[in-house]
């Protein structure tokens, strides 16, 4: 049995609709921003917590303080440190979660660029 131009149109419709959904979702496992937490040491281990969590980008990070009344956008993830260890004896660390994407185990420096392929991306 032979398939219409119209039925043809609808699968390579359908089937472009499933390969974009492929794409999109590995742009966003690729680009996903490594997330951290900001975490409050107070004493030599006597007691801590979470005071921030945060997104590392390539060229910034993104933090916001567990009680929302802080928010920052910085250079680089250690310039939120002074921020949250403004008391004698309390310390401030970063915490990295792990990543989901293996290709994240560390912050992100650059985006990597897009080779050359002989084949279109579609």
């Amino acid at each position: 049995m032979e398939s219409s131009t119209a039925d043809t149109g609808v699968t390579d419709s359908l089937l472009w609709k499933a390969r974009f959904g492929e794409v999109v979702r590995g742009m966003v496992v690729d680009f996903a921003p490594r997330l951290f937490a900001v975490v409050q040491e107070y004493g030599d281990r006597v007691d801590g917590r979470v005071a921030a969590w945060g997104m590392a980008f390539p060229d910034h990070a993104e933090v916001v303080s567990v009680e929302g009344g802080l928010r920052m956008t910085l250079g680089e993830v250690d310039s939120v440190l002074p921020a949250f260890a403004t008391r004698e004896g309390v310390s401030a660390s970063v915490v990295w979660l792990p990543a989901f994407n293996a290709r994240l185990t560390e912050p992100v420096d650059v985006v990597d660029d897009v080779e050359d392929e002989t084949e279109p991306w579609w």
